[in-house]
């Protein structure tokens, strides 16, 4: 089942990169990316952790050790297990998406083009903070014409 699962969440990231990164960004193609793509994901992790956490399934350790995150030991009990690590992975491949996603939507309000997008989308998708602190650093160097008002004056 796990190994099933661990499939069926890599095929939907990566079917849904495939649609960021390379289609034209419709409304309901990123509608799809968002809910089929990130939503998915999301569910699937609650589902797995509280799962996994309640010992229903997959359960780490014996019976009455309790999940720990608070302690390197504790978080890599949780790993030790098949199913620990596809609700792992699926949180990184949730959360990765999800700022795939912004990233794009930003870039694409500022202007810039696929091509400058291209490598920091693959970064986010390989190693989701790099990619992100990528666009964070360089996102302002780009002034192009904005189809939204900034959130970030909400906060001034």
């Amino acid at each position: 089942m796990w190994i099933s699962l661990f499939d069926f969440v890599n095929m939907t990231a990566i079917v849904a990169w495939v649609i960021l990164a390379f289609l034209p960004r419709k409304p309901l193609l990123l509608s799809m990316v968002l809910y089929l793509g990130v939503g998915m994901l999301c569910v699937i992790y609650a589902v797995g952790l509280i799962g996994i956490m309640s010992g229903a399934f997959d359960p780490v350790g014996p019976v009455d050790t309790a999940v720990d995150f608070t302690t390197l030991g504790g978080v890599r009990s949780i790993f030790a297990s098949q199913g620990g690590t596809v609700v792992g992975w699926t949180h990184y491949l949730a959360f990765d998406l999800f700022v795939g996603l912004w990233i794009a939507r930003d870039a694409d309000q500022k202007g810039v083009g696929r091509l400058w997008q291209l490598p920091i989308l693959a970064a986010t998708f390989l190693a989701g903070p790099i990619g992100l602190a990528v666009w964070l650093l360089g996102r302002e160097k780009f002034r192009g014409p904005r189809t939204t008002p900034s959130p970030l004056k909400s906060f001034r």
